[in-house]
């Protein structure tokens, strides 16, 4: 790996000797591979009884393991049933020292492609409200897909800058995840293109959104709320820099010291610029990718001043059963008929809400959002089409086996179930009508029986792809 001169150059001028040895040579071996569980669905200890594979753990995430390079966890049927996210070991930190709990309001505020999103809706458990959030229209479609894969109900995805968010969301949010743009550093072994951008300009350019994302970031934050800052990168200005700079701009807010792991390292006072915060910034946390299993991240765990409250009273967009059933005597039908033993649009924390001709179970206490670009207002149920409803793969997903009528169940070593996930027709007995795909008892996704086929429903943008 051909690293930039100028790079090597700058991070020798922050290490010792022997420390920049140890980093610079950590560049050329190999990745460490990561996936975590999704507590949504199962247990880790579930997911290791299934599988035979020679996973060990990573030691800051209950629920996080690494797997050997020639695993490819990717091409198994349990992905495509949202069992397991594949996500770099180190990236698992910032929603890990967060510690996010059922019922909180939470905002994961640069969102795209979800793996921290996946991460704090498994602490959530389905209680509370989840908004995540990118401002690329390219990225939070990625976005949008993993929040469906993992069958997370209770969130909110949305395609806005961070300031327009502020207006809408005012002291709202009890824990704030920033994971800022950055340089990416920490990246150069995932993708080495990031190394021919890499610049000290590049890395300015990313000063100034983080400066302004974190501005935001606090704005949204309820007194008594904590604020989870993390980068990618190694460089000090990205890093204790930042941090030293936001909290001498706001003195409500302080550093709540992270716990060092096995490896971590305290985050470096002497490379900041400041007398006021200086004692403070050894509370964050640097991973190196020279003292641990990962590519290195920074995280600085903030708490705003004050006591935490209970929540003002937010508008609520429900219309209430009565007139949703006169409104919505399709989707009622498809449940009667489809989803016998489901009850979710009874939860007293969901709403069902209609936007334009798509059917969306959201939760409760959210403020007004029609001035803001919603890529997902809450969970999609499904569709409606000349007087019938359409069911969403985001609906198969967030569902249990028993609540439908028809199930047809594969195990993981079915070859129809390979079949399925590559959107090919079944010929298979089933029962007429919409049947819930599963394997191993977890939803995959839709077919349609006919007695002696199933029409798949899975959706082209899912399927398996060969060599892919």
């Amino acid at each position: 790996m051909n690293i930039p001169e100028a790079f090597a150059a700058r991070m020798k001028s922050l290490l010792s000797e022997e420390e920049h040895r140890a980093f610079i040579a950590s560049y050329m071996e190999p990745r460490r591979q990561g996936l975590r569980v999704n507590r949504l669905k199962l247990s880790p200890d579930t997911l290791l009884a299934r599988v035979d594979w020679p996973l060990s753990p990573v030691p800051w995430t209950e629920d996080g393991f690494y797997y050997p390079e020639n695993l490819r966890p990717a091409k198994h049927p349990y992905y495509h049933a949202g069992l397991y996210y594949i996500q770099e070991p180190s990236a698992m930190s910032p929603a890990s020292v967060l510690d996010v709990h059922p019922g909180e309001r939470v905002l994961d505020l640069c969102a795209a492609p979800g793996g921290k999103t996946t991460q704090l809706a498994a602490s959530l458990q389905g209680e509370g409200i989840l908004v995540t959030n990118d401002n690329n229209p390219n990225r939070v479609k990625a976005l949008v897909k993993n929040v469906e894969l993992y069958g997370i109900r209770n969130a909110v995805v949305t395609n806005e800058t961070p300031d327009k968010l502020a207006v809408v969301f005012p002291e709202y949010f009890d824990k704030i995840l920033v994971d800022a743009p950055c340089s990416g550093e920490g990246m150069f072994r995932k993708e080495p293109d990031m190394m021919k951008n890499w610049s000290e300009t590049a890395i300015e350019a990313c000063c100034g959104m983080q400066r302004s994302i974190l501005m935001d970031a606090a704005r949204m934050l309820r007194p008594g709320g904590r604020l989870l800052y993390s980068t990618c990168t190694f460089a000090p200005e990205e890093n204790e820099q930042m941090i030293a700079e936001f909290l001498d701009r706001h003195p409500d807010f302080s550093v709540v010291p992270v716990y060092m792991h096995e490896g971590w390292e305290k985050g470096r006072p002497e490379w900041t610029r400041s007398a006021v915060s200086y004692a403070q910034i050894s509370g964050t946390a640097r991973l190196w990718p020279h003292r641990i299993k990962g590519e290195g991240h920074y995280v600085a765990l903030l708490q705003k001043a004050g006591e935490m409250t209970d929540p003002a009273p937010a508008y609520s967009m429900t219309k209430g059963k009565k007139s949703l059933e006169k409104e919505l005597p399709d989707f009622y039908t498809f449940v009667k008929e489809t989803l016998p033993n489901w009850k979710g649009f009874e939860d007293s924390l969901f709403t069902l809400t209609m936007h334009d001709d798509r059917v969306f179970l959201s939760p409760m206490g959210l403020p007004d959002l029609k001035h803001l670009r919603l890529a997902r207002q809450g969970w999609l149920l499904g569709t409606i089409k000349k007087k019938r409803f359409e069911p969403s793969q985001a609906f198969a997903m967030g569902l249990q086996a028993t609540d439908a009528a028809h199930t047809v169940y594969f195990t993981a070593n079915d070859p129809d179930v390979i079949r399925y996930v590559k959107g090919e027709t079944l010929m298979i007995q089933a029962e007429k009508g919409w049947n819930l795909v599963c394997v191993d008892g977890y939803p995959l996704g839709w077919a349609k029986g006919t007695g002696t086929s199933l029409k798949n429903m899975y959706p082209a943008g899912w399927r398996w792809i060969d060599g892919a």
